[in-house]
């Protein structure tokens, strides 16, 4: 679009016949637009050259923001200066109103006088009023703005050079003196003077003959510099000793060379870019090279690439802006857009809960206790009792827990007499509810009634089994083969293998028959549930009992739901 438009948003119709000259111009069936000066735009200059900025924009299609503004060239003169110091004729009688309090000139006020400030200003006293300094406008021109000297005077710089010569002389005329009055003609010793005059004069006068030097000095010196001096291809600062290379790390492995495999990603060697990951089961941020579009879409380079859809999209609907013509306002209106956005986003959401409610149902639990995760590690056994880390905490009650009465320092329920079946203080193995507590006294009366109570059945019971005609000796030997008996039967009932701990020796096929009559219980279990869920009641006796196989519990412990597991239920989903 080579001509300029009017400044403001135009509508959809004024956009399409716009759209439409613009075309025409290109064509060159309709006349090219003309500038202020009456020349010819060319109509296929793009429109981020042809279009004005905001600050310079007339509403009249023109290039005069790209040509150089003419200005007078006679005033970037170096020569065009103030005269500094000048004085504007003698100096007046008497104060006058409005003038400086301290030295009395009318070109400045008392804050911006240069004069010692006076014990009296010339406003009370009337007396060395200082004359009136000549103020005159120079109107630089861009290079005399820029031009760090302008101003300068180079005659101020002779003193400073007459000081430094006058000092040097001095000294060479005490170096002289000092070697004359040597009474030996040693030449290491006049050299030692005429090294230590120099060191002390930064170097002389630059005369070798003044200098009493030699050539060996010379080398020295040029050694010295030769050190400091830059390497080919790189820069080298020599007090630190680091090298920094401003060229490409040859020690770098390529691109096409981190995999070799033909069938990876594809190298470019005209443009030599590599576009995808060529190691793909290295993680992106660990690989050594993870491709050019792990890079073009990290960072800000996302923000960009917004920017300029914005950019486009705003294009399309008619409205002036553009990325590389005006990158500031493309950026502001952007931010604004988003604001905006985000305002409708909220003033709707806000108004579709006050319309209909619901607030309550968006708030929700943290990820972490949904999925029910945590960074301490536990391990179950088979059975589901913990083998490693520390076991979950247990679940409290409403009732009131840990409350210890009658003098109690355990709770009722935690201590079980096997022997009666019944439950008790852990404290003082009393089966008392609302007992008074005994301490060790109950425990130790509470163990020689039930040894008493025990060793009263196992005689019962073993002069039950005795014959009536049998010897001491046989009796003895039944005892024994009893208590054998009752030992073995107690292992079986209490061992590992029975609580599937230890190590188990599983038939695969009696464990596969077993899964599934398993499958089939829960299946009929399911059929025999009413739709509210509960069990129908059938018709006829009671099931039959029968001891269970090590095959049919690892089926059930395989099959049922582990409730403690804290993974049982892990979903791998964003949200639910």
């Amino acid at each position: 679009m080579a001509s300029a438009t009017a400044t403001g948003k135009l509508s959809r119709e004024e956009y399409r016949r716009q759209k439409d000259l613009d075309a025409a111009r290109k064509a060159g069936t309709a006349p090219a637009a003309l500038d202020e000066e009456g020349k010819a735009i060319n109509p296929h200059i793009p429109q981020y050259i042809a279009q004005a900025p905001w600050y310079l924009d007339t509403g009249a299609p023109s290039l005069s923001h790209q040509r150089i503004p003419e200005y007078d060239r006679s005033s970037d003169k170096l020569d065009n200066w103030y005269d500094r110091g000048a004085k504007a004729g003698p100096a007046a009688k008497k104060y006058r109103k409005g003038a400086c309090e301290n030295c009395g000139a009318v070109t400045h006020k008392k804050q911006d006088c240069l004069e010692r400030p006076r014990k009296r200003g010339a406003k009370f006293t009337g007396k060395d009023i200082a004359p009136d300094e000549v103020i005159q406008e120079v109107a630089s021109g861009y290079d005399a703005k820029r031009d760090r000297w302008n101003g300068y005077d180079p005659s101020e710089h002779k003193k400073v050079y007459d000081e430094y010569a006058a000092i040097e002389a001095a000294r060479q005329k005490l170096r002289e003196e000092e070697i004359d009055k040597q009474t030996t003609t040693d030449l290491a010793a006049v050299r030692k003077v005429a090294k230590a005059g120099k060191g002390e004069g930064g170097g002389g006068s630059g005369n070798k003959d003044d200098d009493f030097g030699s050539s060996e000095d010379e080398d020295e010196d040029q050694d010295k510099y030769a050190e400091a001096a830059d390497a080919v291809g790189q820069k080298l600062d020599t007090k630190t000793r680091i090298t920094v290379r401003n060229l490409r790390i040859r020690e770098d492995t390529a691109k096409y060379l981190i995999n070799l495999d033909p069938s990876s990603a594809y190298y470019d060697p005209k443009t030599r870019s590599m576009r995808d990951n060529p190691v793909k089961n290295v993680p992106p941020e660990e690989a050594i090279f993870a491709g050019d579009n792990f890079l073009r879409y990290s960072g800000e380079a996302p923000e960009v690439q917004k920017l300029q859809l914005f950019a486009w999209n705003a294009a399309a609907r008619g409205n002036e802006v553009h990325m590389n013509a005006n990158p500031t306002e493309g950026q502001l209106l952007h931010k604004q857009y988003e604001k905006k956005k985000d305002e409708l986003k909220d003033a709707t959401k806000v108004s579709i809960l006050a319309k209909y409610g619901g607030e309550e149902y968006l708030e929700k639990a943290p990820k972490e206790l949904l999925q029910g995760q945590t960074e301490e590690y536990v391990e179950f056994s088979r059975t589901g009792q913990v083998i490693k880390g520390k076991e979950r905490a247990k679940v409290k009650s409403k009732y009131p827990e840990d409350v210890y009465i009658n003098n109690h320092t355990a709770v009722w329920g935690s201590w079980y007499d096997p022997s009666s079946g019944e439950w008790g203080f852990a404290c003082c193995h009393s089966t008392v509810h609302l007992s008074y507590c005994t301490g060790l006294a109950g425990i130790e009366a509470a163990q020689a009634s039930s040894a008493k109570n025990l060793l009263a059945a196992s005689s019962s019971a073993a002069t039950s089994t005795i014959p009536t005609s049998s010897t001491p000796q046989q009796a003895e030997a039944t005892i024994s083969a009893t208590s054998d008996e009752r030992k073995k039967k107690a292992e079986e009932l209490f061992s590992k293998r029975r609580l599937g701990e230890g190590d188990l020796n599983i038939d695969e096929s009696k464990l596969a028959a077993a899964l599934r009559d398993e499958k089939d219980k829960k299946r009929k279990a399911r059929d025999d549930e009413d739709p509210w869920g509960n069990k129908r009641k059938k018709a006829g006796g009671t099931e039959k009992h029968q001891e269970v196989t090590e095959e049919e519990l690892e089926a059930y412990r395989m099959n049922r739901r582990m409730t403690e597991d804290p993974m049982a239920n892990y979903v791998d989903k964003e949200d639910y």
